[in-house]
């Protein structure tokens, strides 16, 4: 039998992919954050180096150790391809949590898993988000290019708040517009009327993170 714990010797067996990392080299870290299965044939996940091997239960524990204070909102009518992007960013930029509103089941393909490591849960309507909103004191700031909203470079994004954010075309409902406390917009040069939700939706927490973060 194999030990798997005794790399293997130079040149034997298929090349290692060029992503991620290979099985682990020498004596296996003692240690209940890291996983044997990874350990032993080598972690090619979506992840920094510093949870390389790690399992997921405790990236996530990890993760929870230092989130940031801003919640990221999406509104989920159409099964829209943009949510799984936004999650991948949300995770990317240290969203507290993801809150999925409307349709319960949404494609995951553009997260690559990241939703995994991240906190989501899911508000069937608006009312019910807003409700949550109130009741845990959370401003809530709809960003979307509509009369009024005030540009991102000159608008609060206040250290504690939700960031709601609506579909790919029609943009936020006027519900959720509605139950917000402020509007923002991004600040454009060029002739179309928007950008793409996933890249508005990063840009806007970039923009958190550069103030707070």
């Amino acid at each position: 039998m194999t030990d798997p714990t005794v790399p293997p010797e130079t040149g034997s067996g298929p090349p290692e992919p060029s992503h991620g990392v290979g099985p682990w080299r020498g004596p296996w870290p003692v240690d209940d954050r890291y996983d044997p299965e990874l350990l032993a044939h080598g972690d090619r996940r979506n992840v920094v180096d510093r949870y390389r091997y790690w399992r997921v239960e405790a990236i996530v524990a990890d993760l929870d150790e230092h989130r940031h204070g801003f919640h990221v909102a999406i509104e989920n009518w159409q099964h829209d391809l943009n949510i799984g992007s936004i999650v991948r960013s949300a995770n990317a930029f240290g969203a507290h949590t993801v809150h999925i509103i409307g349709r319960r089941r949404w494609n995951r393909r553009g997260a690559m898993v990241t939703d995994r490591y991240q906190h989501i849960v899911h508000h069937p309507d608006i009312e019910t988000f807003a409700q949550w909103a109130a009741t845990a004191s959370i401003p809530v700031i709809a960003v979307d290019n509509v009369p009024g909203a005030v540009p991102v470079q000159d608008a609060e994004l206040p250290e504690r708040c939700v960031l709601l954010f609506g579909q790919e075309g029609p943009g936020l409902s006027p519900e959720a517009l509605d139950a917000a406390s402020s509007h923002v917009e991004i600040t454009q040069y060029g002739s179309t009327r928007s950008i793409n939700a996933s890249a508005a939706a990063a840009v806007i927490m970039y923009e958190w993170c550069r103030r707070w973060a």
